[in-house]
């Protein structure tokens, strides 16, 4: 038995399905839509962007954060290049952050790194003046870098070369070649004088063998100097403490010699005046005795008496 299948109204199905398919698509690709999706924010470059396309990948720190969305020339400045960014909202785009165009690999498809932004960076909200949208400061991108380095080095090697080239002139040329010449010649005297130098070598090295005994020598010599200083440093510590010593004797005797001669010797000259007297007298008793013996037997005579007496 055949199944009775209604043709319109499954074209019709079919028809509204596409129709309701087609109209979501419009919708999600909508001005509208993309304005709920994305944050849109403007990159001005002065490097060539050769490789970048439309829908290019945004990436931040290596995370894809959006894409491309526009690549033009700047309104009225031709030099810079300006391009459209959509960034997923919620991306915290700082005031800091620096666009840089970079190429992945060897396929040579570029895209926009977003890098920097401190953690305690304002966010960029503000669009910038004159402008539609906040504008995020670009760098130069690897490429550049290389090719500026690459420049300057290749400036610098023309200038050495052109350098170079002044200075091996016709003039320069010649007075190398005389000295090449002259090395030659000083090479085959030192050849043909190499016995002799080796003798030399030979006499400078027992030289140096008889300075370093001799060095030795010295310093043995030097070592027993000092140490005969050392001992008449000693010895003349020792005569200064035994000096020191006998001017304190002689300090002390001299101390008693004072004393003797302030106690002893008024004594001794009060004797000494005695011992004259009694000399005396017993000079004069012996000279009587001489005169007259008869002296100790009836004694000495009275004294005569003078006149009136």
């Amino acid at each position: 038995m055949e199944s009775k299948v209604n043709f319109a109204l499954v074209g019709a199905f079919v028809l509204v399905l596409g129709a309701a398919l087609l109209a979501a698509l419009l919708w999600l690709s909508s001005e509208k839509s993309v304005r709920r999706s994305y944050d849109t924010y403007l990159v001005y470059m002065t490097e060539s962007v050769s490789g970048l396309n439309r829908d290019a990948a945004v990436r931040y720190r290596g995370v894809q954060i959006g894409r491309v969305r526009r690549i033009a020339l700047a309104p009225g400045d031709p030099e810079r290049v300006q391009l459209t960014l959509e960034v997923n909202q919620g991306t915290p785009i700082k005031q800091d952050t620096v666009a840089v165009l970079q190429t992945q690999g060897l396929t040579g498809i570029a895209h926009v790194e977003l890098s920097g932004g401190k953690r305690d960076s304002p966010l960029l909200r503000a669009p910038g003046q004159g402008e539609k949208y906040p504008v995020i400061p670009s760098g130069p991108s690897l490429l550049l870098q290389l090719d500026t380095q690459v420049s300057a080095v290749l400036e610098n090697l023309n200038r050495s070369s052109e350098r170079f080239n002044a200075l091996l002139d016709e003039h320069n040329r010649n007075a190398l070649r005389e000295t090449l010449a002259s090395l030659q010649v000083i090479s085959r005297t030192l050849a043909g004088r190499s016995a002799a130098i080796d003798s030399g070598l030979a006499d400078a090295a027992r030289t140096m063998q008889n300075t370093v005994r001799l060095t030795a020598e010295l310093s043995q010599l030097v070592e027993r100097v000092q140490r005969s200083a050392d001992a008449f440093d000693r010895m003349t510590g020792e005569g200064t403490r035994a000096g020191v010593s006998a001017a304190r004797t002689m300090d002390s005797v001299r101390t008693d010699l004072e004393a003797f001669s302030a106690g002893t010797l008024p004594e001794a000259r009060a004797l000494v005046m005695d011992l004259r007297s009694i000399t005396a007298s017993l000079k004069r008793v012996s000279d009587e005795l001489e005169r007259d013996p008869g002296v100790l037997l009836r004694g000495r005579a009275a004294p005569e008496k003078g006149p009136g007496e």
